[in-house]
């Protein structure tokens, strides 16, 4: 008797756990090792999956490598935009960089994953299209919220437009970032942060303690 077939919905299910795995694996060895030192030997060995399981799911490493960027630069944008969205019509300020800064994934191996990404795409032009269409999209979810807010909540007028104040959010948090990368310390680039945009969203009559 013949055994009976896969039905494509097991074997899709299958292939999403793999890539799962793959990716899981492969944030572990990149920020352990760097981006330029990591083989696909290395990556299927972590995961305990063959080489075809690899190829089965990414041409290549930089495949694999955009593809877990993409996947925790959506997770930000969603936790910002998400957090940005519970207040009504007005824009609560201080309350919705308390959200923000609270939710926001902080995380010293994604840093160092995410700065490996930057690099390599210094180096390589359609990879620094791609990053910057993911950065644009972190960008214009912040823009967005400012922009509804503007005829209820006045931003400083330094920074012009919301499209502006939403790409000093953006730089705010790199230079926080950059700094947790070298003290490690998460709560204090929490607090920094917050402070940070709070100072830029208002007058500054409000700054966290």
């Amino acid at each position: 008797m013949e055994p009976a077939e896969r039905s494509p919905a097991r074997v899709t299910r299958r292939r999403a756990h793999t890539r799962a795995r793959l990716l899981d694996a492969a944030f572990a060895v990149f920020a352990a090792k760097g981006f330029g030192r990591v083989t696909i030997e290395e990556v299927c060995e972590a995961a305990g999956f063959s080489r075809g399981a690899f190829y089965s799911n990414f041409a290549t490493l930089d495949e694999l490598f955009f593809a877990l960027y993409r996947e925790r630069a959506d997770l930000i944008a969603g936790q910002v935009a998400d957090a940005l969205a519970q207040d009504g019509p007005d824009l609560d300020v201080p309350a919705s960089v308390d959200r923000v800064t609270e939710v926001l994934l902080l995380d010293v191996d994604w840093l160092l994953v995410k700065t490996d990404f930057l690099v390599h795409a210094a180096r390589d032009p359609a990879v620094a299209r791609a990053l910057l269409d993911h950065r644009d999209r972190l960008r214009a979810a912040i823009a967005d919220r400012l922009a509804r807010a503007r005829g209820h909540t006045a931003l400083p007028a330094v920074l012009g437009d919301a499209d502006a104040a939403a790409r000093a959010v953006v730089a705010a948090y790199d230079g926080v970032t950059t700094q947790l990368l070298l003290d490690r310390d998460v709560e204090a680039a929490r607090a920094w942060l917050a402070r940070l945009l709070t100072a830029l969203l208002t007058d500054g009559s409000r700054v966290p303690s």
